[in-house]
């Protein structure tokens, strides 16, 4: 499934890593209710961070009942060894962290060659300019704002000021370029990221922990576009 991404409208990525993994089918056709736009799945190996999630065989079983495109964020060491494989399994979206790989040009070239749109991921102490010489073979950036490993941390606030500073980079590219975000972001902090410059919110706890995560949903998507400009 392709996806459609954009950088004048906010999208919501409910990340499953929050999700019941006993229900994975139900808990994506719930947000999908309240109107995702895509479904965020985190691939981490417990090598480049601590902890161990999901891997093909579940991406591939997410693919046969989502009807948004997954979004998937490779959170592993190696990672230019499983994107075909990841992409034939159904990822729509592949995003690698740019202090995995020694020849990002290169990996995310790759990740296009398969179909999939590619996207680089900055944690939080890796500075924007890592992206200046790659702006051309990016299809999104996905920014960091916790340090990525576990679902449920608060939000970095010095991230604000890196969505800016990756927002001024993207603007010398020739063709637009969405901001993707994760980690930490609630109602209460989603007009302050949209103002700096994402639009594309991963959000985890924020859907799954709440009571009804298709309203969930729906709220951070309106709380969202009133911080667009206008």
């Amino acid at each position: 499934m392709n996806a459609s991404l954009s950088t004048t409208a906010v999208q919501i990525a409910p990340s499953v890593l929050s999700a019941d993994f006993a229900h994975l089918g139900r808990d994506v056709a719930a947000v999908e209710r309240g109107g995702a736009d895509l479904i965020h799945v985190d691939v981490m190996d417990g090598h480049f961070v601590p902890n161990i999630t999901i891997g093909v065989p579940v991406v591939k079983s997410l693919a046969s009942v989502a009807t948004r495109p997954l979004d998937v964020h490779l959170m592993i060491e190696q990672p230019d060894r499983f994107i075909d494989d990841f992409a034939r399994a159904g990822a729509a979206m592949i995003s690698v962290h740019v202090e995995t790989v020694p020849h990002l040009q290169r990996t995310l070239a790759l990740i296009r060659s398969t179909g999939a749109l590619a996207g680089a991921v900055l944690t939080p102490s890796t500075p924007a300019i890592a992206l200046e010489d790659v702006l051309d073979d990016l299809d999104f950036v996905l920014v960091m704002s916790v340090n990525p490993g576990f679902s449920g941390q608060s939000f970095i606030p010095n991230s604000l000021d890196k969505l800016r500073r990756v927002a001024d980079l993207l603007a010398r590219s020739r063709r637009p370029i969405p901001i993707e975000i994760d980690g930490g972001v609630v109602l209460d902090n989603i007009g302050q990221v949209v103002e700096a410059g994402a639009r594309i919110i991963v959000a985890g706890n924020a859907v799954y922990g709440a009571p009804d995560p298709a309203a969930a949903v729906a709220a951070l998507r309106a709380a969202g576009t009133v911080a667009l400009p206008r």
